[in-house]
């Protein structure tokens, strides 16, 4: 029988010269993916700056069909919709300020976009609230709540459109934190302050 030389092994060796040694590549430990961190907690901020980004994607349809035309509107309002909205993963709790009868609430995407832009004879009554000319767009909150992936807000929009006119509608949002950390609506609720009817003199 053949015996291993102790100084062989030790260098890693066979007296053949066959090399005990593992090639580098195999010895090498494998990388190790970074650890996957989700927190789906939203934030204040989180509300806020989604409150915000509407505001400025409303204006931005306004200005798309100012210089565009309803077709760049409506690609405008789409792209919207996907990106602020939770369409993508069934209906939405959508009342808009100017709707009525049995289209009141728009629970899908289709709904939504006719409100936006118009121009959809399944909404007759919908004449595109997006392309009024809004020149600014601002949000005032009376309540803020955070609830784990959900937020809640309600409070006013205000716009302001070309002639300096401002409108104030009362809005209530709940917003959805996603694992990949964007935010979504699942619910928008608007409707025009109440107005009381004048008092009757006696």
């Amino acid at each position: 029988m053949r015996r291993l030389s102790l100084t062989a092994l030790a260098a890693g060796t066979l007296a053949t010269g066959v090399s005990l040694t593992a090639p580098a590549a195999m010895a090498a430990a494998p990388a190790q993916p970074a650890p996957m961190r989700m927190n789906t907690n939203i934030s204040e901020g989180d509300i806020l700056k989604a409150q915000s980004t509407w505001c400025s994607a409303l204006l931005a349809i306004s200005k798309a069909y100012r210089e565009g035309g309803l077709s760049k509107a409506r690609a405008s309002a789409n792209q919207v919709l996907d990106q602020a909205y939770a369409y993508r993963y069934g209906a939405v709790a959508f009342k808009p300020t100017l709707t009525s009868g049995a289209q009141t609430f728009r629970p899908t995407k289709d709904g939504a976009l006719a409100y936006f832009v118009g121009a959809d004879p399944r909404y007759p009554q919908d004449k595109g609230f997006a392309l009024k000319p809004w020149t600014r767009c601002s949000v005032s909150n009376q309540v803020l709540q955070t609830h784990g992936m959900l937020g809640l807000s309600m409070g006013n929009v205000h716009l302001t459109d070309s002639s300096g006119k401002i409108t104030s509608v009362d809005k209530t949002w709940v917003f959805i934190k996603e694992p990949d950390g964007s935010i979504r609506i699942l619910l928008h609720h608007s409707s025009l302050p109440y107005q009381p009817p004048a008092a009757t003199k006696p």
